[in-house]
C-alpha cells in the first residue's frame, strides 16, 4: 500500500507553507502610517510602545525662569519688596544703625533674587547680561551691608547709592536697546529715577544720620512705586495682546 504524498516532507521542512505554492496577491495601497515628530519636538515612548509627539519647549530651567521672571506678578513682587523697607525706614527713622543695615542688606539680597529670575525673561543673551549683572550687584551690596552692620550711615549710603546709580544705568541701557518693548516709557522712567537717586545719595551730604536715613527711605518708596508702575504696564500690555489674539481667532 502506497503512503500518500506529503508536501512538507517532500520539501524537507517540518511545517509552514509550501515555497512552491502561489502567494496571495496584495492590493497596492499607501504604506502604513508611522508617527513622526515635527521639527523641534521629541517623540516619547508610551507604556504601550506607541510613540507620542511632545514639545520640548518649557521643560528646561531657563524656560521656567523666563516665564516666571517675565510675568507682571513677579515684577510687582519686586516692587513690594522695595516699598516695604522704605516705609519701615520712614516710620522708624530713629532705630539703631544695626537694624537699618540689616534691613537694607536683606532688601538688597531679596531684590537680587528677583532681578536674577527676571533676567531670564529676555530670550537674547545680550539683553539678559545686564539683568544678571544687576542681580550680582544687589547680592554683593547686600552681603557688604550684612557683613558689617555696625558701619557708619555714610558708608551704608555710599553702598546703596552706588548700587542705585549702576543699576539705573544698566536698566536705562536695557530699556533703550531692547526690541519690541511694550512698556518702554515706564521702564525708562524707572531707570532715570534710579540714576537720580544714586546721584542724590552720593553727591548731597546729609547733615545728620536721621536726615540721610529719611532720604534712603524716601528713595526706596519712590523706586518701588516706579517698579510697580512698570509691572502694571506689563499687565496691561499682556491683556491687550490676549484680547487681540482672541479677536483675530474669531
Amino acid at each position: 500500500m502506497t503512503a500518500p504524498h506529503d508536501p512538507a516532507s517532500a520539501s524537507g521542512r517540518t511545517g509552514g507553507p509550501d515555497p512552491t505554492a502561489p502567494r496571495p496577491m496584495v492590493p497596492p495601497g499607501p504604506p502604513a502610517h508611522r508617527p513622526t515628530a515635527a521639527p523641534g519636538s521629541a517623540v516619547h515612548a508610551s507604556p504601550t510602545g506607541a510613540g507620542s509627539v511632545g514639545s520640548r519647549s518649557g521643560d528646561g530651567p531657563t524656560e521656567v525662569l523666563g516665564g516666571l521672571g517675565g510675568s507682571w506678578a513677579w515684577l510687582l513682587g519686586a516692587a513690594v519688596a522695595t516699598i516695604v523697607p522704605g516705609i519701615l525706614v520712614l516710620v522708624w527713622p530713629d532705630e539703631t544703625l544695626h537694624v537699618l543695615a540689616v534691613l537694607v542688606g536683606l532688601h538688597l539680597l531679596v531684590l537680587g533674587g528677583f532681578r536674577f529670575v527676571a533676567a531670564f525673561a529676555h530670550p537674547d543673551h545680550g539683553e539678559r547680561f545686564p539683568g544678571l549683572l544687576i542681580a550680582v550687584l544687589y547680592v554683593v551690596a547686600g552681603v557688604l551691608c550684612l557683613r558689617n552692620p555696625l558701619q557708619t550711615i555714610t558708608a551704608l549710603a555710599l553702598i546703596v547709592g552706588m548700587v542705585w546709580l549702576v543699576t539705573g544705568l544698566l536698566a536705562l541701557y536695557t530699556a533703550m536697546s531692547s526690541k519690541d518693548l511694550p512698556h518702554r516709557g515706564f521702564l525708562l522712567g524707572a531707570a532715570i529715577l534710579g540714576v537720580v537717586a544714586g546721584v542724590v545719595v552720593l553727591a548731597l551730604p546729609a547733615e545728620s544720620a536721621r536726615a540721610l536715613t529719611r532720604l534712603l527711605g524716601l528713595w526706596l518708596v519712590l523706586l518701588g512705586l516706579a517698579e510697580g508702575a512698570v509691572a502694571l504696564a506689563g499687565r496691561t500690555a499682556l491683556g491687550r495682546a490676549s484680547a487681540l489674539r482672541s479677536s483675530d481667532g474669531r
